[in-house]
């Protein structure tokens, strides 16, 4: 065995292993989101999988059921994604959209004894890598959409903002720009080595952040129905709270931010603050949106970084390092803070204390 089939084992072992670890969800966090993202690497596995067990050709009762599996391999993704940023979707007829390309393809697939070999390759590249190429679009235009909307209900997005999903989005684009260079410089045993040592850092990667990845939306919160997206009010639409109840709650907020400070808890999200002065998340997401002009990520974190800047001002704190002043106000992480320092201010922390 050389070394390019030890790391096509390494490769379809770590995924299999991976696919077991998302299928089973131990932390039962996500569940549906890691549910489908579990099958996606399930049959991405495949892709290895095939070369090792038929080593030359695939015999014909396999090779169609294993290449429409494989074709479906950027759907599920696809799906993952959908209820990683959406848990309570559900698929209607709105959706049956998403059976047209499998559909064609299955009927590419029941060409190939008729069709030139050379007329059925093509057609078979076309559909496949546009399918994933489309899907793949898809996705990522789904997490830049979750990563603002989860700024209205959190102020803390690091751990829930699927940054790693549009990284093994990137890795995609990567090893396909990767594949067209090699392809003009290295033999086609070479280009396979490279492109296997590729993935098989990217498999590490995507396990060490997915397994790490916690629940992103938190209990009791409705993506629906409990979050009010910052500036999709209109007047035409029945406000949630009369004009008056508008400012009692305002300086009922008020008051408890600067005197409870909930904003130095590192976990406050929407459902907490709201739970606080007695209103629904959606109400308190429409109070912040329409009486402070702002999301709950803005306005949670402006106070913070208020309490950041009174902290790094004051010599009798000359003593803390960076990382201890994030943590005394409210953020759970240096990079968060130093991201949100730099969002609101337009400066880094050190760079403030500096001046």
């Amino acid at each position: 065995m050389g070394f390019n089939e030890i790391v096509t084992c390494f490769i379809s072992g770590a995924i299999l292993l991976l696919s077991f670890l998302f299928l089973t969800n131990p932390l039962k966090v996500n569940v549906k989101g890691d549910l489908y993202f579990g099958i996606f690497l399930l049959l991405w596995a495949s892709f290895w999988l095939d070369g090792l067990i038929f080593p030359g050709e695939i015999p014909t009762y396999i090779y169609y059921p294993i290449r429409l599996l494989q074709f479906l391999c950027a759907l599920t993704f696809y799906t993952s994604v959908v209820f990683y940023t959406n848990p309570g979707y559900k698929f209607g007829k709105k959706d049956s959209w998403i059976l047209i390309l499998p559909v064609i393809f299955i009927g590419i697939l029941s060409l190939k004894s008729v069709l030139n070999p050379k007329i059925y390759n093509c057609l078979y590249l076309i559909v496949f890598l546009g399918q994933a190429l489309f899907y793949t679009v898809l996705s990522y235009i789904r997490i830049v959409r979750h990563q603002k909307q989860i700024e209205v209900f959190s102020a803390n997005t690091e751990l829930i903002n699927l940054n790693w999903i549009k990284y093994i989005i990137y890795s995609f684009m990567g090893s396909s720009i990767l594949l067209i260079i090699l392809n003009l410089i290295e033999t086609v045993q070479s280009l396979n080595l490279y492109i296997n040592l590729y993935f098989l850092a990217v498999i590490y990667f995507v396990s060490y952040y997915g397994i790490r990845q916690t629940e992103i939306y938190p209990k009791g919160l409705n993506v629906s129905t409990d979050i009010e997206p910052e500036g999709t009010i209109t007047p035409e639409r029945n406000a949630l709270v009369s004009a008056t109840e508008l400012e009692k709650y305002k300086e009922q907020l008020n008051l408890l931010m600067n005197d409870e400070k909930p904003y130095l808890d590192p976990e406050l999200n929407l459902p907490k603050l709201a739970e606080m002065i007695r209103i629904s998340s959606h109400q308190l997401s429409y109070v912040i949106n329409q009486g402070y002009g702002m999301n709950f990520f803005n306005f949670v974190n402006g106070y913070r970084i208020a309490k950041a800047k009174d902290l790094l001002k004051d010599k009798n704190y000359d003593h803390l390092t960076i990382l201890a002043i994030a943590y005394e106000s409210g953020f759970n992480s240096k990079t968060a803070f130093n991201n949100t320092f730099k969002k609101i201010t337009s400066i880094t922390p050190s760079t403030f204390k500096n001046s």
